[in-house]
């Protein structure tokens, strides 16, 4: 076999003065990466982020989404900003709610210059299934139909730690981001939801939108009958109180490597351009309704054609970076644990990141090789 492939991986610091400020250093890091090439003109764009969970500050400031867009607009594409609806229950498991967490966190078309569409519609259940190419666990991904309607796909990733992915970054954020409910519940294990009794306000909304008659109601609450359970999760999206919820989070490696299939069935036949800005780099993900101490500094913002070289180029950013003391590192010292040279592995024991990156290669998503060009 011939040489691998090494992909161009662009980066750049948080550094400015009297050059315009960062949105106008991410746009030209974007045209220096090669976002041109793509041919926008009249294309419908999809900006894929995550607009933020409520009590969490970590995610993404709109002004880089404007950036990313305004972008978009010079090069005559017509962008939207876009997220799908959580698995779990909380303020973005319907795009009302979503839409209020966004417009709370100041996501508008007043300030971003484009509209926000929750790509899998009001309950997460508005998807398409799609092929994945070279898909080991699934031969198919349910994606959010308003994503897979784009003619072009753009990932703008808040870097950070994640306690079940190591790290989150581009193919976190496009493989699980994009998933519609029952694609989230497929690429977690088992996908069959439970009801918390005490909180089943008997309304039956969760009955009717059951699809597999798997829901009965025991002395007035709901009740799930995992037999008949297609783990389509839409009862969760129909329950209003929180009282329905997946339990079941599954292998890490698992998990991990239907991500990267699920990136592949976004990513896969279409132009696709990805960007990873490396700052508050929190142990947990956005979707928390808090965030912790950051466990290294700001590092910068990257770009790439590759999703998989542009993870791996910024995880070894951040492996490289200083650590901060009076994190969540610093806890598991305390608790005992040895410190090893990877910072996600001690941030979260448990995480086996380097499946996501092994997989994604394995299955043609991109390649771990990279050249980082600095700007």
């Amino acid at each position: 076999m011939g040489e691998k492939k090494v992909s161009d991986v662009y980066f750049t610091d948080f550094r400015t003065q009297e050059d315009g400020g960062l949105p106008l250093k991410l746009k030209k890091l974007c045209r220096k990466a090669g976002i041109a090439n793509i041919d926008f003109e009249g294309k419908f764009t999809a900006i894929k982020m995550h607009f933020g969970e409520e009590g969490n500050l970590s995610y993404l400031r709109p002004d880089y989404a404007k950036a990313v867009a305004d972008l978009v607009k010079e090069l005559g594409g017509r962008p939207f900003l876009t997220d799908c609806n959580t698995l779990y229950p909380g303020k973005r498991k319907n795009a009302l709610d979503h839409l209020d967490i966004a417009l709370q966190h100041g996501f508008m078309q007043a300030t971003t210059g484009c509209h926000v569409i929750i790509g899998d519609g009001i309950k997460g259940t508005d998807e398409i299934e799609v092929p994945v190419k070279n898909g080991v666990y699934c031969k198919s991904a349910k994606i959010g139909r308003a994503i897979m309607d784009a003619d072009v796909f753009i990932s703008l990733s808040h870097f950070k730690g994640h306690e079940e992915a190591g790290f989150g970054g581009a193919i976190k954020n496009i493989g699980m981001g994009c998933g519609s409910r029952a694609g989230k519940m497929e690429q977690h294990k088992d996908g069959k939801p439970e009801v918390e009794q005490s909180l089943c306000r008997k309304c039956h909304k969760c009955a009717k939108e059951c699809g597999s008659d798997a829901i009965s109601f025991e002395n007035g609450s709901a009740f799930i009958d995992q037999s008949l359970c297609k783990g389509c999760g839409r009862c969760i999206g129909a329950c209003n109180f929180d009282a329905i919820s997946n339990p079941n989070e599954g292998a890490f490696e698992d998990l991990n490597r239907k991500m990267a299939e699920y990136t592949q069935a976004v990513c896969y036949g279409r132009p696709c351009f990805h960007i990873s800005l490396i700052l508050d780099v929190s142990p947990y993900c956005d979707c928390h309704g808090y965030n912790d101490a950051p466990l290294i500094p700001n590092i910068g913002m990257a770009a790439s054609f590759d999703p998989v070289a542009l993870d791996k180029a910024c995880s070894d950013l951040c492996q490289k970076a200083q650590r901060f003391t009076g994190t969540r590192i610093t806890d598991n010292v305390s608790r005992g644990l040895k410190i090893t040279e990877d910072l996600w592995h001690d941030s979260e024991p448990a995480a086996v990141w380097k499946e996501t990156l092994l997989h994604a290669e394995k299955i043609g998503l991109g390649t771990q090789k990279y050249n980082l060009i600095k700007m």
